[in-house]
């Protein structure tokens, strides 16, 4: 397979809703394997398919020390939230260059069709939980700063800028 280029911020793709995958069809599949070598090129910890500009509801999510571990999703979504938080720092490879402290749910359970295009539910918790809740934010047109004040959103996108800019 092979690594994809992420689209870069702010492609209109990153803020429109992902369309349901109806069937794990042989296509889906070479497309996670492109997405899982894409992540192990970045290095991330999870891809959503529209970061590569492909518009269908994919997530890759790989948060094992050892790697080669990716859960592979499809149409995935959050079922039940921990009330308990946990502070990230989480970045984009669709915006290079920043991050920031993002807190969400510490644990989760998420619904999704895997990759035998069975419907499976998963607890994830920690980075794995964090991975996770940041793809779905992705196939839902969000981006991870938009859990951010306006005015820390409009600093870090402004400092991501002046980064492209530079080089």
């Amino acid at each position: 397979m092979v690594a994809r280029r992420c689209i870069p911020w702010p492609a209109g793709i990153l803020r429109q809703k992902a369309a349901d995958v109806a069937d794990i069809t042989p296509e889906i599949r070479a497309l996670w394997a492109d997405m899982v070598d894409t992540m192990e090129a970045m290095p991330g910890y999870g891809l959503a398919a529209v970061q590569i500009g492909v518009p269908l509801r994919l997530a890759v999510v790989d948060c094992s020390a050892e790697r080669g571990r990716a859960v592979l999703m499809a149409n995935p979504e959050v079922l039940h939230a921990s009330a308990q938080l946990r502070e990230h720092e989480e970045a984009s490879p669709n915006l290079p260059g920043v991050s920031a402290m993002i807190s969400r749910p510490r644990a989760v359970t998420v619904r999704f069709l895997n990759a035998e295009g069975a419907m499976e539910e998963r607890d994830f918790v920690g980075l794995w939980a964090t991975s996770v809740q940041h793809q779905i934010d992705h196939l839902a047109g969000r981006m991870y700063f938009d859990h951010l004040s306006p005015l820390r959103r409009n600093m870090l996108i402004a400092k991501a800028e002046k980064a492209r800019r530079r080089g």
